[in-house]
């Protein structure tokens, strides 16, 4: 007759497993840094194995689609796909990977929704040998990514460049999307007032989005939040080591979807959408200022409606204390 294990030690036995299998990854990665300094941002990857690790204590594990032999997407999605809550679907913007930027919210959003959140062509792990940067191409190969999936119906929750591309999602799947999120985009913002912005920035917008060395990643995160520095303590070399991982890696192509949103004419015939839509401002935001929450949604009409947070910056999704 076998031993039976009690119940109280299967529980303890799964978060022991997590946590021995987490140090035995930071580890591994430490190990690989020291025998290979010139190689490997030591201290930018452990933190980044750390934020993967958060994702899969959260439920989550990574994926990669081949749309085609030139196109690849890569997610995180819930591990097990529950019927009985509805699908989200997190799209990032610039800076950094899907992780780096909804590292706040995938915990919560984990015991409620279905997740699915991928990184955008260019971006993680995402590419494409293709010649399209537009936010309707990047809505296209996500939605053949769901599609592939099994998703059928879904909801889409997007921050900054990532709002373009949800709304590109929500004009061309009106039946699968079913309601959306934009948190701080540009959306439905003319030529005038985008080039009203850049002279108040004082920079070239690439210069910022694309920063190429530390002094303009702070510029870019102090623009973004509000009333702090979040930066200030972190030390020179490990914000290079960020963007030589997550900013230089297809930079170019990264710095062609910013061209195309830059030199394309503001859409005179902008769609009105069908679905539900919240858009979600800071009343600081320095980067789209909060008039334009309201232009858009007196473009949507009543089907929309719009969440101030109160002494918050462009960077919504990111409390800082």
């Amino acid at each position: 007759m076998k031993p039976q294990i009690p119940m109280d030690s299967t529980k303890l036995l799964h978060p022991f497993v997590f946590y021995l299998s987490a140090a035995l990854a930071i580890f591994r990665y430490l190990q690989t840094g020291f025998f290979s300094l010139r190689r490997i941002p030591i201290i930018f990857t452990v933190f980044d194995t750390v934020i993967s690790l958060y994702f899969r204590l959260c439920g989550l594990s990574p994926f990669t689609v081949d749309l085609d032999d030139q196109t690849t997407m890569h997610f995180w999605t819930s591990n097990h796909r529950r019927f009985n809550k509805p699908n989200l679907v997190m799209i990032h913007g610039y800076g950094g990977d899907a992780r780096w930027q909804f590292v706040y919210q995938v915990g919560s959003l984990s015991r409620n929704f279905n997740l699915y959140v991928p990184d955008l062509l260019f971006f993680g792990q995402s590419s494409s040998k293709r010649s399209g940067r537009t936010d309707a191409f990047q809505a296209r190969c996500l939605a053949e990514c769901l599609k592939r999936f099994g998703v059928d119906k879904f909801s889409v929750y997007s921050i900054s460049y990532g709002g373009f591309v949800a709304y590109r999602m929500a004009e061309i799947c009106p039946e699968e999307v079913e309601k959306v999120v934009i948190v701080s985009s540009g959306v439905g913002c003319s030529d005038d007032q985008i080039e009203e912005q850049i002279k108040k920035i004082g920079r070239d917008p690439a210069e910022i989005l694309l920063p190429k060395n530390p002094q303009d990643l702070r510029l870019l995160v102090n623009l973004s939040v509000y009333k702090c520095k979040p930066l200030r303590w972190l030390p020179d070399f490990f914000l290079q080591e960020f963007i030589n991982v997550m900013v230089n890696h297809q930079r170019k192509e990264k710095l062609e979807l910013l061209e195309h949103l830059l030199a394309k004419k503001a859409l005179i015939n902008l769609p009105i959408l069908t679905q539900e839509t919240l858009l979600v401002w800071g009343d600081q935001d320095n980067v789209f200022p909060v008039n334009l929450a309201y232009q858009l949604q007196r473009h949507l009409g009543p089907r929309s409606r719009v969440k101030i947070i109160k002494e918050m910056g462009h960077a919504a999704n990111i409390r800082v204390a």
